[in-house]
This record gives C-alpha cells, structure tokens and sequence, in this order.
C-alpha cells in the first residue's frame, strides 16, 4: 500500500484527514479541488490538476486546476481532454515522474498563455483497479524533479480522490433509478386511473349520443368521444414512453439494447425512435423477426451505405407494426434495387413470412428501408 512508503507522521496524519474528508457532506468538486491543494501542499508543487475521465474511460470529462490565476485559467481556454503525456496517462494508468515534462516524446506543447511547467508527478485516481482519472503535479518548487515519497503520498491522496468520484457516481446512479420507480408509478396512475376514467366516460358519450333524437347533438358527442379517443391514444404513448413494461425486457428495451451492440458494426451510434404500445402488442414471434430485420438493416448500412447517420423507427398502429430505417448514405446501386443482395432477400423473406411487405428505396441523400407486418 502506498501509505505505507510515507514515514512522516505529520504528513501521513494529513493524508488520513484527507481521506476522512469523505465523509463530509461537501460537493465532489469542492472535495476533488481540497485533493489537489493538499497534494500541492504536502509536495512542494506549484501547480496541480485533476482529470475525471468520462464513462468510457478515454477521455478527461472535468479538469480542475489549482495554483493558476484567474486571468491565467481565462488565457489557456478549454480544458484539456487527454491528449500529449496526460493521455499517456489516460491509456497506461500508472504513476510517471519526469525531471522534464516538455522533453518528453509523448509532450503535446503548451497552449498560448499556459506558464512553463518543468517538473512532473502524475498518478492513477484508481478503486479496486477501476481507473476514475489522474492526479497531475507540476513544479516542484526547489527541486529538479518529485520524490518517490512523493509519489507514494499524491498515489495515497488519489486513492481518497478515487472513493470521492465512485461514491458520487453511486450517489447518482440511486437517484436515477429512484426517478425510474417514480416513472413507473405515474406510468401506473396514468394506466390504471385516468384512462380507465377516461374510457368510461367516452363509452357514456357514446350511449347518449346514440340515443339522442337531435342529430347536431349526436354530432357533437361524438366528436366529444373522438377527442377523448385521441386523449386516451396519446395517454398510452406517455405510458409506454415512462417505461411501464410490466417488469419484463419489453421488445423497446431489447432494440435499445441491440442498437448499441451494432454501434461498432455502423460506425456510429443508430439512434431509434418508437410510437404506439409497442412492448405490450408486439408477440414474441415478430419480435424474433423484427430484431434480425434491424440487425440485417443496420449491418447493411455499416457494411456498404458510407452513411453518417442512422435511425430506427418502430410504430404500431391500424393493427400493424411499422418498421424503418432510414439512413443519409450514398444509396441504392441500379443492381441492387433490381436484384437485392442477400441481406435485403433475407429481411423482405421475413416479411412475407409474417404475411407482411418489405422494400427498400433510394432517396435524396440515403436509403429509407420499409418492413411492416400485419399484428
């Protein structure tokens, strides 16, 4: 343990402060930011920063400074996101002292306005082998370069730093599935009360205006019973965008989920809309078909459209669902409208399976794939 290597007791007395700042009830940034001062302080370096990589851990998503002057923060411009020796550490998360920061073989240069920097201690921020960012150190003020005890203190104070950004991450992570059961339970109310009260009154229209002798009046409850109709349609919509799926992975959840498997086949991200109760009309047999069609459809794309967006819409209406993807690529070929490959004879056979269509169009810059089969 790094700890271990610091043999000053007031100065493992202030790591241990530093780590039991945790506990506080302080914001992340405020407790990242006292990380960085007390490894400025403890080391003898001019200045510190600290990188928070995002949740692909391949770039720097926040960077905090310590040591730079206001008009010195506003003259660099934007943070840095990882490259030169900070991305080095980015791609090999262990600690790196140099005596001579810009010699270095891996050194980006410094922007306009950034002060020279010279010597250079950085190091993981790591949990249980999870990387979360690094600490950087710079200048340490009467030395040519950062001690190994050095070193062993800021890897120590990156461990607090560490726990600090995998608790808040937690934190978040509760709220949100939180917000996910408040959803659910409006999506229920909205279910189980207002349309079923909405339905009722529609039905109690509908009798009197049936039974009603002034046709104007009939006229008029009905379109009354029409909007309500309508109300109920888009009140379904609402639900089944709140995720009420029944406690099941619902056919919504699973294109989601493929779309972002295939996000490596199509060289992008493929986003996806929905319309309608899909996950409750859908079976489990046009979803079998219906998951291999937007697999076939969205490899096509990746495979041979040159496309630079995608989109994948899914809605159920007039007892059919609706497929589409649709895609700004470079379009049809005359062979492939007239004969089709293998890919689109496969997708338009799984239509016809299902007693449905299938065609796939050239259009003003891209390709609209068209699958619908009957519910």
């Amino acid at each position: 343990m790094p700890h271990r290597e610091i043999h000053d007791p007031t100065t493992l007395w202030r790591v241990l402060d530093a780590v039991l700042l945790i506990e506080a009830d302080l914001e992340l940034p405020v407790l990242l930011r006292h990380v960085i001062q007390e490894a400025c302080a403890m080391t003898g370096a001019r200045y510190g920063a600290l990188g928070v990589l995002d949740e692909s851990r391949t770039h720097l998503a926040e960077f905090i400074t310590v040591g730079l002057e206001p008009d010195q923060e506003e003259g660099i411009g934007a943070r840095p996101t990882g490259r030169g020796v900070l991305g080095l550490l980015v791609a090999n998360p262990e600690p790196l002292r140099l005596s001579h920061l810009s010699a270095h073989e891996e050194s980006y240069g410094f922007p306009a306005g950034h002060p020279p920097m010279t010597s250079f201690l950085g190091v993981p921020i790591k949990v249980r082998n999870e990387v979360f960012g690094n600490l950087y150190l710079t200048d340490k003020v009467g030395w040519n370069e950062f001690t190994r005890e050095d070193e062993s203190l800021v890897t120590s104070l990156a461990v607090a730093a560490g726990i600090a950004i995998e608790n808040a991450r937690l934190h978040r992570r509760v709220q949100d599935l939180a917000i996910s059961d408040d959803r659910e339970r409006v999506a229920r109310d909205l279910h189980d009360t207002v349309i079923q009260t909405l339905f009722g009154a529609g039905l109690s229209i509908r009798a009197i205006a049936g039974a009603s002798q002034a046709s104007e009046l009939s006229d008029e409850l009905t379109a009354v019973a029409s909007t309500i109709d309508d109300a109920i349609s888009q009140l379904r919509s609402t639900i089944y965008e709140l995720g009420l799926t029944g406690g099941e992975l619902g056919v919504r959840a699973r294109i989601i989920s493929l779309l972002r498997q295939l996000t490596v086949v199509a060289g992008f991200e493929v986003h996806s809309s929905f319309y309608g109760p899909v996950d409750s009309v859908v079976s489990d047999a046009i979803a079998e078909h219906l998951l291999a069609t937007i697999r076939e459809a969205v490899t096509n794309v990746g495979r041979h459209a040159r496309a630079t967006q995608a989109r994948v819409r899914l809605s159920v209406a007039n007892d059919e669902c609706l497929l589409q993807v649709i895609d700004n690529g470079c379009g049809l070929g005359p062979r492939e409208s007239s004969e089709g490959g293998l890919g689109l004879n496969n997708m338009r056979h799984r239509a016809e399976k299902l007693r449905g269509r299938f065609e796939v169009r050239s259009q003003s810059g891209g390709t609209v794939l068209t699958w619908c089969v009957p519910l």
